[in-house]
């Protein structure tokens, strides 16, 4: 994800700068190189061995006739994105305030005037996240153009976000931003038809890839809507569904303000009608089976206009088979492209695909974060042209 991206990591004096040893680990686990500043408070909370240890770069730690700041975040200068985690209220409001009277204040300054991106990953107690002061030093900041990761409130406290979502939050300010003003809605993984209070139909979808495509439309600078029956995420606002017609329900809601749906949910074809209670087991039971919408041929309907990705499993694992299906649905919901794959792939990590379009079938392998990314490429594609 951040494979060839250069980061200035500025870690100021809250307690969460314990995290940083992980969080440089994890960027550099992400491909990123990594070089650190920290401020006098930060130091006396971790050490910079550790931090050196972490990101094996040395720390800066004061400003010297090396002008470290321009070095790293000047014009020209190493960094391809400076990230402040944590960034305490004490430092955010001397940013706002170009008061440059440590390492990591004056590199942000030095990035600031240099156009270098910077996120920043706020952490301190919910009542000084809270002062007025703060919240207009931060609106500043944002108006600057800086990205701020939103912390978690949680027990009094303003914690420092998730590693996962300033990661994501680096990748982001890092990309060319391909998708940057784009609304693009995600379905993914399974959807499950109630038979009774207890018992579901459902499939073995884990919904890895489409939550994978909304992570890369996300570091490609959209805003993503995530449809699933799953858990919030740092990457997209979330709408939680179970059935297919909730999932339905939710795309239609949400379509006429977006530019592009990537349907990569398994959602289910066949629906029941629930039964009120438990059904007692021990019993031979028939149930009734009633397909359910076609959620690209509704949304098609209702959007002639919406770019739209469809998914299609087989599990013949023949490619021509494959291509074969793909086109059908293809051309009976007028889609942008689909992406075929055989369904011996759902829960794992890697899977190979099949882009196919009108004229092309282009095939992709390897990770399920890789082909998002290729996903996400090829719908900005479609949306540039």
């Amino acid at each position: 994800m951040l494979a060839g991206t250069n980061v200035a990591l500025g870690v100021s004096g809250s307690i969460a700068a314990v995290k940083t040893v992980e969080l440089a680990h994890e960027l550099r686990r992400q491909g990123a190189a990594v070089r650190a500043v920290m401020t006098d408070a930060a130091r006396g909370i971790v050490h910079p061995w550790a931090v050196e240890f972490a990101t094996d770069n040395p720390v800066v730690t004061e400003i010297t006739g090396s002008v470290e700041h321009v070095e790293l975040c000047g014009y020209d200068g190493w960094a391809d994105v400076l990230l402040l985690a944590p960034a305490t209220a004490n430092t955010v409001g001397k940013v706002a305030a170009a008061v440059d009277d440590t390492p990591v204040t004056t590199t942000a300054t030095t990035a600031l005037g240099s156009d270098v991106p910077i996120v920043v990953a706020p952490a301190m107690h919910e009542p000084m996240y809270d002062h007025p002061g703060v919240l207009e030093a931060i609106e500043t900041v944002e108006a600057w153009g800086v990205d701020f990761i939103d912390p978690r409130i949680e027990e009094g406290k303003a914690k420092i976000a998730s590693e996962e979502a300033i990661v994501l939050g680096v990748a982001r300010a890092a990309s060319d931003q391909p998708l940057a003003g784009r609304h693009v809605v995600v379905t993914s993984g399974a959807t499950s038809e109630s038979i009774d209070p207890i018992r579901v139909l459902t499939n073995r979808s884990s919904g890895r890839t489409g939550r994978e495509v909304a992570k890369a439309c996300y570091v490609r600078g959209a805003d993503v809507t995530l449809v699933h029956d799953g858990e919030t995420v740092p990457y997209a606002d979330v709408h939680r569904v179970e059935s297919a017609a909730e999932m339905l329900d939710a795309v239609q809601a949400v379509a006429d303000g977006a530019d592009a749906l990537v349907s990569a949910a398994a959602i289910g074809d066949y629906t029941v009608e629930t039964a009120d209670e438990k059904i007692r087991s021990g019993q031979t039971l028939t149930l009734e089976l009633e397909p359910t919408p076609k959620l690209i041929d509704s949304v098609r309907e209702a959007h002639p206009g919406l770019a739209i990705v469809g998914f299609k499993a087989e599990t013949s694992g023949d490619d021509d088979a494959m291509v074969g299906k793909a086109r059908e649905t293809l051309d009976r919901a007028d889609l942008d492209f689909v992406v075929a794959n055989d369904a011996s792939v759902m829960g794992e990590s890697r899977t190979r695909v099949l882009f196919v379009d009108e004229t092309d079938v282009t095939a992709h392998e390897g990770d399920k974060a890789a082909i998002g990314g290729h996903i996400a490429d090829e719908l900005a594609s479609v949306l540039e042209g």
